[in-house]
């Protein structure tokens, strides 16, 4: 890598820190008053209860941690160690009251926030694999974290909707987002819609990822 790539990369890595960490403590101040009976109470996503998100995000983080740590080591880690086993936790997990639920999530985001800052340049040039065996670099990790937790945030349907998201973070999702909507179409079929072009940009990203039905928009896949 360059002298130049790799200012390149360490700004962009840091603009992805900064951003993440600002949507780990907003997400955290909207669970200040977080009660028990909110956390049995449905999210915005189908089957998942606020606990099983807050739950999965917690997981999420700690499955974070594994691959940096694999990739410190220079080995390829799984984020997961088993679909059942994933799924299992956050079942589990879910039940727990509002107290137990936010300090592990706490935890989970400063144990995750404290393997970035000790990650050597050797961790963020690896790989490591997801639940389905894919391989992620760990290059885009701190942005797959940053997607999390800015679009699980309004899944829980708590004050924070999706026009709340980062401005920052939509814009850089948004160019993802509509290559892969670009990249399922066929060829010659690849602009976006014009009534989803009229949408606002948060709104428009809300579409992409499954979040919002539009009117007259076929509903895009949920990430």
């Amino acid at each position: 890598m360059s002298e130049s790539d790799q200012r390149k990369f360490a700004n962009t890595l840091n603009e992805h820190v900064s951003g993440c960490a600002a949507a780990h403590q907003r997400l955290l101040s909207s669970l200040e008053n977080l009660t028990d009976e909110q956390c049995r109470e449905d999210s915005l996503l189908p089957n998942w209860s606020r606990g099983h998100v807050l739950t999965h995000l917690a997981r999420n983080a700690d499955s974070h941690v594994n691959l940096l740590q694999a990739a410190v080591r220079g080995e390829v880690g799984e984020q997961y160690a088993s679909a059942e086993k994933r799924n299992g936790d956050i079942e589990s997990g879910s039940t727990r009251s509002a107290e137990e639920l936010v300090m592990d999530l706490r935890l989970s985001i400063y144990g995750l926030e404290a393997a970035w800052a000790s990650a050597n340049e050797k961790a963020w040039q690896g790989q490591g694999r997801n639940l389905s065996g894919r391989v992620i670099e760990m290059s885009s990790l701190v942005f797959l974290r940053w997607r999390e937790v800015e679009i699980h945030h309004a899944d829980l349907n708590l004050g924070f909707g999706y026009d709340d998201l980062t401005p920052l973070y939509v814009r850089l999702e948004l160019d993802q987002q509509i290559m892969l909507w670009r990249s399922r179409k066929p060829m010659g079929m690849t602009e976006i819609p014009e009534i989803a072009k009229k949408l606002s940009p948060s709104q428009r990203l809300a579409w992409l990822m499954g979040r919002v039905e539009v009117e007259g928009l076929a509903k895009p896949e949920p990430f």
